[in-house]
């Protein structure tokens, strides 16, 4: 009886499996492929464009407000969003808005002011990609929810291909855990698709719930309920600078500089990344960035502070200050490091690359043995009809 019971189960499994696989089998190669061409999207980039370094030098480099200068007379017409500086890099002035639609950057030398480049991000190749990634070119109410789905179907198949890969007995495990690399096609072709998704599971499950973490808002509050320990998610909420104050601490000096100077007093020897927003409108604050460790973003800080007393506002959101943090606001600022490897370095870029790799076979392999295995019922079918025929 107990026999039957796991024979019903795992042959349920099965079903669930294969037509998991079939509905969202493109879906998930698609994704695995734009994964792997987007793990080593910084180092591609450092490679192949200089534009982006400049030499250190021994006098101070300029304020925001005179790159962003600067900046406007290479790119009229257009509202700032940022001004960024990292020791070595190009400082970058972002032009980012959404009604109208435009995402471009202006490459400077922060000690000259000198524009190194302008460019479109709407026709960067790795910009390209992201957009398939997250949306499948589509307008992102239609894409992500469609790739979310097939995310989620891909997390399942995870689940039911370990349940299904889980041998029998201590016999049928030596068989399960090395691929035969002399055997006939359709017993290499299984073995690659078990094989490797066994050991690669256990890494693309965590990229399969980050994606989710990112395709799906019920899913991101799940996971914060999870880890808080019953907390609801704080969403984040723009703060707003006091439009009734005068603006006597500024004076004739703009507040980004002032801040942004502030700053750099305050941390000798910095080396990290420091972004300040441009004020969106007359109520905006101006938000400073810090990121002491540039291949990753979950431990930066992020400072508030009103445009017009530049006295620091607090927040209540898991984005300020990195010590203010919970260990679930952490574990949600971690969330796109985690996805795509840079939380362990070089050595986890890599092994996130492998994993979207075979991610991104596993539907192929997959179709194939569904295919060998339906050709055969078909075969045999056909041999007993004629074994039949009098």
């Amino acid at each position: 009886m107990l026999s039957n019971k796991k024979n019903r189960f795992k042959y349920w499994t099965g079903q669930l499996h294969l037509w998991l696989g079939l509905t969202s089998g493109l879906f998930v190669c698609f994704l695995g492929i734009t994964g792997c061409i987007l793990a080593f999207e910084k180092e591609i980039e450092n490679i192949t464009q200089p534009y982006r370094f400049t030499k250190v030098e021994t006098h101070a480099m300029l304020a925001p407000s005179a790159l962003k200068k600067n900046a406007e007379e290479a790119l009229p017409g257009k509202h700032a969003h940022s001004v960024g500086y990292q020791q070595g890099k190009a400082s970058q002035v972002v032009y980012f808005a959404e009604n109208p639609s435009y995402y471009w950057i202006v490459f400077l030398n922060p000690y000259t002011g000198e524009v190194l480049k302008v460019k479109n991000m709407d026709d960067d190749f790795f910009r390209i990609v992201i957009m398939g990634h997250y949306y499948l070119w589509l307008p992102p109410h239609v894409g992500q929810p469609i790739l979310a789905t097939a995310t989620l179907m891909f997390l399942c198949l995870l689940i039911s291909g370990l349940v299904l890969w889980w041998p029998k007995n201590k016999a049928a495990s030596k068989k399960r855990f090395s691929i035969k690399w002399n055997a006939k096609w359709k017993r290499l072709n299984y073995d690659l698709h078990n094989v490797l998704g066994f050991y690669m599971t256990w890494i693309l499950i965590f990229i399969a719930i980050t994606g989710l973490v990112m395709g799906f808002q019920w899913f991101a509050k799940s996971v914060y309920w999870i880890s808080s320990g019953g907390e609801q998610m704080k969403q984040y909420a723009e703060s707003y600078s006091d439009t009734t104050l005068v603006n006597t601490a500024v004076g004739k000096k703009p507040a980004m500089d002032i801040l942004w100077a502030k700053t750099l007093k305050g941390l000798p020897g910095y080396t990290g990344g420091i972004e300040v927003h441009v004020p969106e409108n007359a109520k905006s604050a101006i938000e400073v960035a810090l990121n002491p460790d540039t291949d990753t973003y979950w431990k930066a800080n992020y400072l508030y502070y009103d445009q017009y007393s530049l006295q620091e506002m607090e927040v209540a959101h898991s984005y300020g200050k990195l010590s203010n943090a919970s260990l679930a606001d952490k574990i949600a600022r971690m969330n796109y490091d985690i996805h795509i490897g840079a939380i362990a370095g070089l050595p986890g870029k890599i092994i996130a690359f492998l994993a979207s790799l075979i991610a991104a076979s596993l539907p192929i392999t997959g179709f194939m043995i569904w295919r060998g295995r339906k050709k055969k019922k078909v075969s045999v079918k056909n041999q007993k009809e004629r074994s039949s025929v009098p």
